[in-house]
Protein backbone atom coordinates (compact mmCIF):
# COMPACT_ATOMS: atom_id res chain seq x y z
CA UNK A 1 0.00 0.00 0.00
CA UNK A 2 1.32 3.54 -0.93
CA UNK A 3 1.90 6.04 1.45
CA UNK A 4 -1.45 8.02 2.09
CA UNK A 5 0.28 11.36 3.71
CA UNK A 6 3.51 12.42 1.77
CA UNK A 7 3.96 15.47 3.59
CA UNK A 8 3.81 15.93 7.50
CA UNK A 9 3.30 17.86 9.90
CA UNK A 10 4.11 17.41 13.69
CA UNK A 11 2.48 19.90 16.42
CA UNK A 12 3.58 19.44 20.33
CA UNK A 13 2.74 21.41 23.13
CA UNK A 14 1.44 24.36 20.80
CA UNK A 15 -0.08 26.33 23.78
CA UNK A 16 2.18 25.76 26.67
CA UNK A 17 5.96 27.05 26.61
CA UNK A 18 7.35 24.37 29.04
CA UNK A 19 10.58 25.44 30.54
CA UNK A 20 14.05 23.45 32.61
CA UNK A 21 13.87 20.04 32.19
CA UNK A 22 10.24 20.09 30.43
CA UNK A 23 12.01 21.60 27.33
CA UNK A 24 14.42 18.72 27.17
CA UNK A 25 11.89 16.21 27.11
CA UNK A 26 9.38 17.84 24.66
CA UNK A 27 12.44 18.40 22.46
CA UNK A 28 13.91 14.58 22.79
CA UNK A 29 10.17 13.18 21.84
CA UNK A 30 9.43 15.64 19.21
CA UNK A 31 12.85 14.91 17.69
CA UNK A 32 12.10 11.15 18.13
CA UNK A 33 8.87 11.32 16.43
CA UNK A 34 9.41 13.26 13.60
CA UNK A 35 12.72 11.34 13.23
CA UNK A 36 10.54 8.57 12.73
CA UNK A 37 8.16 9.65 10.41
CA UNK A 38 11.14 10.73 8.02
CA UNK A 39 12.10 6.99 7.97
CA UNK A 40 8.71 6.41 6.67
CA UNK A 41 9.31 8.02 3.88
CA UNK A 42 7.45 11.46 4.84
CA UNK A 43 8.61 14.97 3.95
CA UNK A 44 8.40 16.44 7.36
CA UNK A 45 8.07 19.98 9.39
CA UNK A 46 7.30 21.26 12.09
CA UNK A 47 4.73 23.58 13.79
CA UNK A 48 6.17 27.24 13.86
CA UNK A 49 5.43 27.75 17.67
CA UNK A 50 6.37 24.00 18.00
CA UNK A 51 9.58 24.94 16.76
CA UNK A 52 10.59 27.71 18.51
CA UNK A 53 9.33 26.20 22.19
CA UNK A 54 11.78 23.38 22.04
CA UNK A 55 14.52 25.00 19.68
CA UNK A 56 14.57 22.08 16.92
CA UNK A 57 15.80 23.35 13.44
CA UNK A 58 16.19 20.30 12.09
CA UNK A 59 13.13 20.59 9.98
CA UNK A 60 11.26 22.88 8.19
CA UNK A 61 9.07 25.36 10.23
CA UNK A 62 5.98 26.50 8.67
CA UNK A 63 2.89 28.76 10.40
CA UNK A 64 -0.79 27.05 10.76
CA UNK A 65 -2.22 28.53 7.67
CA UNK A 66 0.69 26.93 5.56
CA UNK A 67 0.14 23.62 7.59
CA UNK A 68 -3.17 23.45 6.85
CA UNK A 69 -2.32 24.52 2.45
CA UNK A 70 0.34 22.31 2.44
CA UNK A 71 0.43 19.20 4.18
CA UNK A 72 -1.54 16.14 3.97
CA UNK A 73 -1.76 15.29 7.77
CA UNK A 74 -0.86 16.78 11.53
CA UNK A 75 0.46 14.61 14.13
CA UNK A 76 -0.33 16.19 17.11
CA UNK A 77 1.72 15.11 20.22
CA UNK A 78 0.64 16.25 23.85
CA UNK A 79 -2.96 16.35 25.58
CA UNK A 80 -5.79 17.10 24.60
CA UNK A 81 -5.46 20.70 25.22
CA UNK A 82 -2.84 20.80 22.36
CA UNK A 83 -5.32 19.13 20.38
CA UNK A 84 -8.34 21.42 20.54
CA UNK A 85 -6.07 24.39 20.12
CA UNK A 86 -4.54 23.09 16.75
CA UNK A 87 -8.12 21.25 15.81
CA UNK A 88 -9.60 24.39 15.83
CA UNK A 89 -7.20 26.41 13.43
CA UNK A 90 -6.95 23.40 10.91
CA UNK A 91 -10.89 22.36 10.90
CA UNK A 92 -11.33 25.03 8.15
CA UNK A 93 -8.53 23.50 5.76
CA UNK A 94 -10.16 19.91 6.23
CA UNK A 95 -6.20 18.44 7.52
CA UNK A 96 -7.21 15.03 9.25
CA UNK A 97 -5.29 14.68 12.86
CA UNK A 98 -3.43 12.09 14.65
CA UNK A 99 -3.27 12.49 18.24
CA UNK A 100 -0.19 11.17 20.09
CA UNK A 101 -0.75 11.22 24.26
CA UNK A 102 1.82 13.08 26.09
CA UNK A 103 -0.51 14.37 28.63
CA UNK A 104 -2.76 12.94 31.13
CA UNK A 105 -6.25 12.14 30.26
CA UNK A 106 -6.47 11.83 26.22
CA UNK A 107 -9.91 11.60 25.18
CA UNK A 108 -9.15 13.07 21.60
CA UNK A 109 -5.16 12.48 21.88
CA UNK A 110 -5.41 8.66 21.83
CA UNK A 111 -2.16 6.95 20.76
CA UNK A 112 -0.04 6.09 23.56
CA UNK A 113 3.67 7.84 23.63
CA UNK A 114 5.30 4.68 23.92
CA UNK A 115 2.71 3.17 21.20
CA UNK A 116 3.38 5.27 18.33
CA UNK A 117 5.96 3.42 16.59
CA UNK A 118 3.52 0.86 16.17
CA UNK A 119 0.61 2.17 14.68
CA UNK A 120 1.76 5.33 12.79
CA UNK A 121 3.15 2.97 9.76
CA UNK A 122 -0.05 1.58 9.03
CA UNK A 123 -2.08 4.42 9.18
CA UNK A 124 0.84 6.67 6.99
CA UNK A 125 -0.70 3.93 4.43
CA UNK A 126 -4.05 4.17 4.91
CA UNK A 127 -5.21 1.81 7.40
CA UNK A 128 -7.02 4.15 9.94
CA UNK A 129 -10.09 4.83 11.20
CA UNK A 130 -11.58 8.65 10.22
CA UNK A 131 -13.49 10.05 12.93
CA UNK A 132 -15.62 14.00 12.24
CA UNK A 133 -15.89 15.85 15.37
CA UNK A 134 -18.08 18.91 15.11
CA UNK A 135 -17.08 22.57 15.68
CA UNK A 136 -19.36 25.56 17.38
CA UNK A 137 -18.87 29.24 16.33
CA UNK A 138 -19.47 31.59 18.99
CA UNK A 139 -19.89 35.28 18.67
CA UNK A 140 -20.67 37.91 21.48
CA UNK A 141 -23.03 40.74 20.69
CA UNK A 142 -22.77 43.97 22.49
CA UNK A 143 -25.82 46.66 21.51
CA UNK A 144 -26.25 44.35 18.60
CA UNK A 145 -23.01 44.56 17.42
CA UNK A 146 -20.20 41.81 17.64
CA UNK A 147 -17.19 42.61 20.14
CA UNK A 148 -15.67 39.04 20.01
CA UNK A 149 -15.96 35.60 18.67
CA UNK A 150 -13.99 32.40 18.24
CA UNK A 151 -14.33 28.63 17.61
CA UNK A 152 -14.78 25.78 20.03
CA UNK A 153 -14.24 21.76 19.59
CA UNK A 154 -15.49 20.78 23.60
CA UNK A 155 -17.51 24.03 24.83
CA UNK A 156 -18.35 27.50 25.21
CA UNK A 157 -19.03 28.17 28.98
CA UNK A 158 -20.31 31.44 30.57
CA UNK A 159 -19.58 31.78 33.88
CA UNK A 160 -20.28 33.65 36.75
CA UNK A 161 -17.10 35.77 38.38
CA UNK A 162 -14.71 34.52 40.72
CA UNK A 163 -15.77 36.01 43.88
CA UNK A 164 -19.60 37.00 42.65
CA UNK A 165 -22.87 35.71 43.46
CA UNK A 166 -24.86 33.46 40.80
CA UNK A 167 -25.79 34.96 37.25
CA UNK A 168 -29.31 35.04 35.54
CA UNK A 169 -28.92 33.66 32.25
CA UNK A 170 -32.18 34.09 29.46
CA UNK A 171 -31.54 31.24 27.25
CA UNK A 172 -33.24 31.43 23.20
CA UNK A 173 -33.20 28.49 21.20
CA UNK A 174 -33.79 29.68 17.56
CA UNK A 175 -35.23 33.25 18.87
CA UNK A 176 -37.78 31.52 20.99
CA UNK A 177 -37.44 31.92 24.63
CA UNK A 178 -36.59 29.03 26.61
CA UNK A 179 -35.64 29.39 30.19
CA UNK A 180 -34.12 32.35 32.62
CA UNK A 181 -31.41 30.83 34.66
CA UNK A 182 -30.06 31.36 38.17
CA UNK A 183 -26.70 29.19 38.05
CA UNK A 184 -23.03 29.54 38.21
CA UNK A 185 -23.09 29.97 34.65
CA UNK A 186 -24.11 27.08 31.99
CA UNK A 187 -22.76 25.29 29.15
CA UNK A 188 -23.23 24.60 25.46
CA UNK A 189 -21.30 21.44 24.82
CA UNK A 190 -20.33 19.49 21.84
CA UNK A 191 -20.47 15.41 21.63
CA UNK A 192 -16.37 15.93 21.81
CA UNK A 193 -17.03 18.37 24.66
CA UNK A 194 -19.51 16.20 26.36
CA UNK A 195 -16.39 14.28 28.38
CA UNK A 196 -15.38 17.24 29.36
CA UNK A 197 -16.97 20.06 31.89
CA UNK A 198 -20.43 19.53 30.70
CA UNK A 199 -19.88 15.67 32.12
CA UNK A 200 -18.71 17.33 35.85
CA UNK A 201 -21.84 19.55 35.76
CA UNK A 202 -23.71 16.29 35.10
CA UNK A 203 -23.99 16.20 31.48
CA UNK A 204 -25.16 13.49 29.18
CA UNK A 205 -22.54 11.67 27.39
CA UNK A 206 -23.45 12.23 23.34
CA UNK A 207 -21.76 9.58 20.99
CA UNK A 208 -19.55 11.85 18.05
CA UNK A 209 -22.15 10.99 15.60
CA UNK A 210 -25.26 12.34 16.88
CA UNK A 211 -25.64 15.55 15.67
CA UNK A 212 -26.45 17.61 18.79
CA UNK A 213 -25.43 19.46 21.46
CA UNK A 214 -26.33 19.44 25.35
CA UNK A 215 -26.93 22.20 27.45
CA UNK A 216 -26.17 22.35 31.21
CA UNK A 217 -25.82 24.73 33.50
CA UNK A 218 -23.87 25.15 36.35
CA UNK A 219 -25.25 24.79 40.02
CA UNK A 220 -28.63 25.61 39.22
CA UNK A 221 -30.66 27.56 41.79
CA UNK A 222 -33.85 25.85 41.08
CA UNK A 223 -33.10 21.75 40.51
CA UNK A 224 -35.43 21.45 38.19
CA UNK A 225 -33.03 23.24 35.93
CA UNK A 226 -31.41 20.13 33.87
CA UNK A 227 -29.29 19.13 31.20
CA UNK A 228 -31.28 19.27 27.44
CA UNK A 229 -30.26 17.81 24.33
CA UNK A 230 -30.87 20.35 21.40
CA UNK A 231 -30.02 19.31 17.71
CA UNK A 232 -26.81 21.10 16.01
CA UNK A 233 -28.46 23.05 13.21
CA UNK A 234 -30.20 25.47 16.05
CA UNK A 235 -28.92 28.94 17.05
CA UNK A 236 -28.44 29.19 20.59
CA UNK A 237 -28.44 32.79 22.53
CA UNK A 238 -27.28 33.35 25.97
CA UNK A 239 -28.09 37.01 27.59
CA UNK A 240 -26.39 38.45 30.39
CA UNK A 241 -29.73 39.83 32.94
CA UNK A 242 -27.79 39.84 36.12
CA UNK A 243 -24.82 39.44 37.63
CA UNK A 244 -21.28 40.41 38.15
CA UNK A 245 -17.97 40.18 36.40
CA UNK A 246 -19.29 36.80 33.97
CA UNK A 247 -17.45 35.53 31.12
CA UNK A 248 -17.63 33.47 28.38
CA UNK A 249 -14.71 30.83 27.19
CA UNK A 250 -14.61 28.87 24.43
CA UNK A 251 -12.97 25.15 25.11
CA UNK A 252 -11.06 27.53 28.18
CA UNK A 253 -8.59 28.83 26.09
CA UNK A 254 -10.13 31.80 24.48
CA UNK A 255 -11.82 34.24 27.21
CA UNK A 256 -13.35 37.42 27.24
CA UNK A 257 -15.21 39.58 29.79
CA UNK A 258 -19.05 40.00 29.22
CA UNK A 259 -21.47 43.16 30.34
CA UNK A 260 -25.07 43.40 31.36
CA UNK A 261 -27.02 42.92 28.55
CA UNK A 262 -24.42 41.29 26.34
CA UNK A 263 -25.65 37.86 24.34
CA UNK A 264 -23.41 34.88 23.60
CA UNK A 265 -25.20 33.67 19.95
CA UNK A 266 -23.55 30.37 19.16
CA UNK A 267 -23.92 28.32 15.43
CA UNK A 268 -23.05 25.44 14.43
CA UNK A 269 -19.66 26.02 12.58
CA UNK A 270 -19.33 25.06 8.70
CA UNK A 271 -15.84 23.30 9.59
CA UNK A 272 -15.58 19.76 11.17
CA UNK A 273 -12.14 18.72 12.97
CA UNK A 274 -11.01 15.28 10.97
CA UNK A 275 -9.35 12.89 13.49
CA UNK A 276 -7.61 9.81 12.68
CA UNK A 277 -7.69 6.52 14.89
CA UNK A 278 -5.69 3.64 14.48
CA UNK A 279 -7.78 0.26 12.83
CA UNK A 280 -10.20 -0.98 15.34
CA UNK A 281 -10.85 2.06 17.46
CA UNK A 282 -13.90 2.13 19.10
CA UNK A 283 -15.75 5.27 21.02
CA UNK A 284 -16.76 2.66 23.41
CA UNK A 285 -13.16 1.32 23.81
CA UNK A 286 -12.08 5.17 25.42
CA UNK A 287 -14.98 5.57 27.62
CA UNK A 288 -14.21 2.22 29.30
CA UNK A 289 -10.22 3.11 29.55
CA UNK A 290 -10.85 6.72 30.50
CA UNK A 291 -13.75 6.62 32.67
CA UNK A 292 -12.62 3.33 34.13
CA UNK A 293 -16.05 1.80 33.38
CA UNK A 294 -15.83 -1.98 34.63
CA UNK A 295 -12.97 -1.87 36.79
CA UNK A 296 -13.12 -4.88 39.65
CA UNK A 297 -15.63 -6.33 37.51
CA UNK A 298 -15.39 -9.55 35.54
Amino acid sequence: MSLQFPRVAVVGKYQDSPSGAAVESTREVIADIADFLRVQGCDVALAERTAQTTGLDTYPTLAVPAIGNECDLAVVVGGDGTMLGIGRQLARYGTPLIGINQGRLGFITDIPLGEYQEFLPAMLHGAYEEDHRSLMHGTVLRDGQPVFEAFAMNDVVVNRGAVASMVELRVEVDGRFVANHRADGIIIATPTGSTAYALSAGGPLLHPLVPAWALVPIAPHTLSNRPIVLADPVEIAIEIVAGKDASASFDMQSVTSLHHGDRIVVRRSDFRVRFLHPKGWSYFDTLREKLHWNEGGV
